[in-house]
């Protein structure tokens, strides 16, 4: 089996391939150039280039070094190529202390001491009851549930969402369309963790996060495209929505002279809630590409038809 190493903005390949020629010493993995032979049966890949795809027709799967795919699916693949996504690969357990540490920086108010401190006053603040603040988590994939595992660890009600039924435990766990607006109505503090497929595509908009209860805070952790940016604007300004902890954006890197910047009630990180761990993502491709060489179907492999 020939692999392909395809990730064009990063400045590590040469550690990458030194990674998976050490977990597969008996494949060859080469880095991807324009005009290379249409020789390889595999690619390992993160943002690839269309011309990836027009050069290398014959490729039979490819092994994306991230959970999202989205990028991945809005390129014209054959039918037959199977696309396998990272599950955790280390993601799952920086997730869940990203969201916990947002969480529990609006819950405490720390944003507010942070503000006291800088002006030199102290007041302590009246502390807040934990069953008024329930978290509603969207995606209740690998990441979700851990996050939503997490959650739980501090005795805050803990609410699911997922387009197909889940069930786990300690979770209000509600699914499809119709378990969506119970969802909302019961949720203070919302985690989107879902795939960006068209479906899901501005779904965080002023008609559901309205629904949200009053004074709610959203977190989104998993793709800007998710969000309505001018909707929550709206939602903030209107104060219907507390604050928000944003870590991706529509446009990335966000604009210099884009509100959010500004807004004194969001908090912004560049895209850093879950970073591909190489050990990790490693041992998870060279899984994939074992059983893939033995002709059987890895874990992770993505359904076209759902996005994800």
């Amino acid at each position: 089996m020939k692999v392909l190493l395809c990730q064009p903005a990063a400045k590590d390949n040469a550690a990458w391939l030194a990674h998976l020629r050490g977990g597969m010493p008996g494949l060859q993995f080469d880095e991807w150039q324009p005009g290379l032979p249409p020789v390889y049966d595999a690619a390992v890949v993160w943002s690839p280039p269309r011309q990836l795809i027009d050069e290398q027709p014959q490729l039979r799967a490819l092994l994306n070094l991230g959970a999202g795919v989205d990028k991945l699916m809005a390129l014209p693949l054959p039918a037959s190529m199977t696309v396998v996504r990272l599950e955790d690969a280390g993601m799952a357990v920086q997730m869940a202390e990203y969201v916990c540490h947002a969480l529990i920086r609006f819950f405490r108010e720390f944003d507010a001491y942070e503000r006291q401190q800088r002006e030199a006053r102290w007041r302590p603040r009246r502390p807040h009851v934990r069953s008024e603040f329930p978290v509603g988590v969207m995606g209740l994939g690998a990441l979700g549930a851990r996050v939503a595992q997490a959650v739980q660890q501090f005795d805050f009600p803990v609410l699911g969402w997922s387009r197909t039924p889940r069930d786990l435990p300690g979770v209000r766990c509600f699914h499809g369309d119709d378990g969506l607006p119970d969802f909302l109505q019961g949720t203070r503090v919302l985690v989107s963790l879902l795939p960006l497929t068209p479906a899901t595509r501005g779904l965080l908009n002023r008609q559901t996060l309205e629904q949200i209860q009053l004074a709610g805070y959203v977190i989104n952790v998993a793709r800007g495209g998710l969000l309505v940016e001018d909707d929550l604007r709206a939602l903030l300004d209107e104060g219907h929505l507390a604050g928000a902890t944003l870590d991706v954006m529509q446009e990335e890197p966000l604009p210099p002279e884009h509100w959010l910047w500004t807004q004194p009630h969001v908090t912004l990180t560049p895209h850093i809630s879950a970073q591909t761990l190489r050990p990790e993502a490693v041992a998870q491709v060279v899984r994939a590409l074992q059983a893939l060489a033995r002709g059987e179907m890895p874990s992770g492999v993505v359904q076209r038809d759902r996005g994800y």
